[in-house]
């Protein structure tokens, strides 16, 4: 991601991408390859399909306050999802305009969660009796990507992580990362010729030694074949936790889409075909194995 500097979404965009891409080693291997194979000049040549975040549902917090920053930027609110036993919901966000990324977001339902989950959670986050997207100057770009790497509530303690992680990864992912970007979207039917369907990059990324995640298929299809996606397992960090004790956990990841072109732009000529022509939107199951990506069963060895 690389937009223009004056904008706030363009300023908060690019602190968001540059945190990410240092900490997640993936992203700069791939962009790196594909530079070095004639694909790309640069990672302003990737197209970003969309961007993820994770929240946890509880007061002052979760989609209803996250969501403020991106409608202030003129994203507009599209399709709910709910996945039934990851306990949470979702939904995505349409850009303001075609050279910025979609957003998912999605919710940890944390009053379905077991008693001991649940305080847990609110021992961490109770403190917070303000929405603190409300105390944000929303046309300020800097303070909302300040935003994005403050913690909210205090690191967690390593055995509160283990709890939580025993019966929802998505809890203890979010406990300790708060709203760290969860993964970034290479378009690859933007790419050239070799690099633009699933199968083909999918066998680049393989050949960088990268491990894809096989939850569902190494590659999710939509139930009418036009929506496909694949992504890099989450690399491990060793985090610390706040008695400074460590451990390995998981990070974030990439993600591949192919969005096809819909029925009634099968005649355009592929130099005619808009990011309009395409697919739009996610699909829940999709979504719940992309999930996946961070969870033990594909980071362990």
């Amino acid at each position: 991601m690389n937009f223009d500097k004056e904008k706030p979404l363009d300023i908060f965009l690019n602190m968001l991408f540059e945190r990410y891409a240092q900490q997640v080693p993936a992203v700069r291997m791939i962009t790196s390859a594909l530079i070095s194979s004639g694909v790309i000049d640069g990672q302003q040549d990737i197209v970003n399909d969309h961007i993820a975040f994770r929240t946890l549902g509880v007061p002052h917090l979760g989609i209803a306050s996250f969501e403020k920053i991106f409608l202030h930027q003129g994203y507009k609110k599209m399709d709910y999802y709910h996945f039934e036993a990851k306990k949470l919901n979702a939904y995505w966000y349409a850009p303001p305009s075609p050279e910025y990324p979609r957003i998912f977001m999605s919710e940890l339902i944390v009053d379905d969660l077991s008693e001991k989950a649940q305080e847990i959670i609110h021992r961490y986050t109770n403190n917070i009796n303000q929405d603190p997207v409300d105390a944000l100057d929303l046309d300020n770009g800097l303070q909302i990507g300040e935003f994005f790497h403050q913690p909210l509530w205090p690191l967690p303690a390593i055995e509160d992580y283990r709890n939580l992680l025993e019966e929802s990864e998505y809890a203890a992912w979010v406990i300790y990362n708060r709203y760290y970007l969860n993964h970034y979207t290479i378009s690859v039917h933007d790419l050239k010729t070799g690099y633009n369907t699933l199968e083909d990059f999918n066998c680049f990324v393989e050949s960088l030694e990268l491990k894809l995640n096989s939850s569902g298929g190494i590659i999710k299809v939509s139930p009418d074949g036009l929506l496909r996606q694949s992504s890099t397992v989450a690399e491990m960090k060793e985090a610390i936790f706040i008695e400074a004790e460590t451990m390995p956990i998981a990070g974030s990841y990439v993600e591949f889409s192919e969005r096809l072109v819909l029925p009634e732009f099968k005649h355009l000529p592929p130099a005619e075909i808009k990011k309009e022509h395409r697919r739009e939107g996610f699909e829940t199951n999709n979504a719940d194995k992309i999930f996946e990506s961070t969870y033990i069963k594909q980071t362990k060895d």
